[in-house]
């Protein structure tokens, strides 16, 4: 009899054990493999309920050669452009791809300046009307804002108008030279230099998207030959 209880006893103590080891493997998540899609995060998931996001530049001063210039893109860089000159009555609209170098430094920009979730006035005390009239804004979904300044002392903002401003010029050039290949090609030689001196002060968006430009440009013979060796140039600096 004595025997029989401890034979009991054991198989009792081996059940115990062996429940409790199975209880716990039950319970560790690492011995659980499941085939569950991990969850997006967060930051794209309130992108897309929010929807799409626009940006828009716009400068003003009716006594510049250029008077009025509105840029405007998507995320992703893709808008255009419209400008209009002193001596034009009808304003040019081009469209605008911004290069993914330029558009990470504008893409920077905005969020440094948190524009939607502020309403920092970026006007300094100081009032230089007379260079012109700067407007950034940003709308998503719902929300939308603009804000106006003829200077600033807010670095972001700054460097923003900055920005906007070489992609502007860095079209308008484009424009430029493709109205004289078509039908004033004895302009091309003077924009080669105006291109070589806005190259020289770092006045395009990304010189690097002009390099098919500059090739086609080097071997367009409706142009100067003194405009082709030019290009040339141009090319030979831009991929250095």
């Amino acid at each position: 009899m004595k025997k029989r209880s401890l034979v009991k006893y054991i198989l009792s103590a081996v059940l115990v054990i062996l429940s409790a080891a199975i209880f716990t493997c039950a319970q560790d998540p690492s011995s659980n493999k499941q085939n569950a899609r991990p969850q997006p995060p967060v930051a794209i998931v309130a992108e897309k309920k929010v929807g799409p996001v626009k940006y828009s530049y716009e400068f003003s001063q009716p006594r510049f050669y250029i008077k009025h210039i509105v840029l405007e893109h998507d995320a992703s860089g893709h808008g255009t452009v419209t400008f209009e000159r002193s001596n034009e009555d009808v304003p040019v609209v081009e469209p605008v791809q911004l290069s993914q170098a330029a558009l990470a430094r504008i893409s920077a920009l905005w969020v440094g300046l948190q524009f939607l979730d502020s309403d920092t006035n970026y006007q300094s005390s100081q009032q230089f009307a007379h260079l012109g009239t700067m407007r950034i804004g940003m709308e998503q979904g719902e929300r939308k804002r603009v804000a106006e300044f003829n200077w600033t002392h807010n670095s972001n903002a700054a460097a923003l108008v900055a920005e906007y401003r070489r992609a502007a010029d860095q079209a308008i050039f484009v424009f430029d030279i493709g109205v004289a290949r078509e039908n004033q090609p004895l302009n091309a030689p003077k924009l080669m230099e105006v291109m070589e001196s806005m190259l020289k002060r770092n006045g395009f968006s990304d010189p690097v998207q002009l390099v098919p430009l500059l090739k086609d440009l080097s071997t367009d013979e409706h142009i100067p030959l003194i405009a082709r060796n030019h290009a040339l140039r141009l090319l030979k600096q831009i991929q250095k």
